[in-house]
């Protein structure tokens, strides 16, 4: 079995080093959103326009406005409303990372399971680095919440591979595969994607925990969020002591408070990740 693994990494960190791997590519409404959203000459209704080809993705526009975390004094029952109130710059990185869903699925029952774990962590990562964004630092609450979408891009081009080659392989020889070559991978895909640079490293530095930057940024918020989700679990983060974590201290909070133990904190960040699901 470590022969697999060994074949597996040398055969994808080739595949890098030779730009020869095969990226995903982000869905069509994606790029249609992020081409209206960056044009000076667009206008809400060019985007509204474009969302409304894609009937699930407007319905849930439409509820992410209706939710707690942006509700006003009356409901949203339109496209056009939900995106007048969202703004642009929201609703289009909002869209951009809902889309993505779509490619976190698979034909092979194993590839398939782990895809939709890999989004089902990326979504609730992304809730909590909104309400982090929001509440501790001057970031984009929508860059955020981007940044916490994409964080496991990397895991997509390793489950191809071993799904295209029915390749046989434990759970805990694929999470050592995935662990060492995700974030290059992420990074190689954020690039070529254009993303911005403030996202293009969220892969490679999420994880870095002793990272010294002179302020808080995306990274710190995807680290942070990471590390609240696996809090009071046996997970291998929670041996680390957090207190040694630069993070923390550039977003100007207390490493030993659980944050979902603070009721109001506790339910923005429900609410939020509820959104995404």
């Amino acid at each position: 079995m470590a022969n697999i693994v060994d074949t597996i990494k040398a055969d994808l960190t080739d595949a890098i080093e030779n730009d020869k791997l095969v990226l995903p590519t982000l869905p069509e409404v994606a790029l249609q959103v992020r081409d209206i959203a960056e044009s000076e000459d667009s206008a809400i209704a060019d985007l509204v326009k474009v969302i409304s080809n894609d009937t699930a993705l407007s319905a849930r526009i439409i509820r992410v406005c209706n939710s707690p975390l942006f509700r006003g004094s009356r409901a949203i029952e339109n496209l056009n409303m939900a995106v007048s109130r969202l703004g642009m710059a929201y609703t289009s990185n909002l869209a951009m990372g809902l889309a993505m869903e779509q490619m976190f699925q698979a034909t092979s029952d194993m590839v398939d399971k782990r895809l939709r774990a890999t989004w089902q962590t990326s979504t609730e990562v992304a809730g909590v680095c909104h309400v982090l964004a929001q509440h501790y630092t001057k970031l984009k609450p929508d860059q955020a919440t981007l940044a916490g979408l994409v964080h496991l891009i990397g895991v997509l081009p390793i489950l191809r591979y071993v799904e295209d080659r029915d390749i046989q392989i434990s759970s805990i020889m694929l999470d050592n595969v995935i662990d060492q070559l995700h974030p290059r991978i992420g990074a190689l895909i954020l690039k070529k994607w254009d993303f911005p640079s403030d996202l293009q490293n969220v892969p490679l530095e999420y994880a870095n925990f002793q990272r010294e930057v002179p302020a808080a940024d995306y990274a710190d918020l995807v680290m942070v969020a990471n590390l609240q989700l696996v809090a009071g679990t046996d997970h291998l983060w929670t041996e680390m002591d957090w207190n040694t974590i630069p993070a923390f201290g550039r977003l100007g909070l207390d490493p030993n408070i659980d944050m979902s133990e603070e009721e109001d904190l506790n339910a923005q960040m429900e609410a939020a990740m509820a959104l995404l699901q």
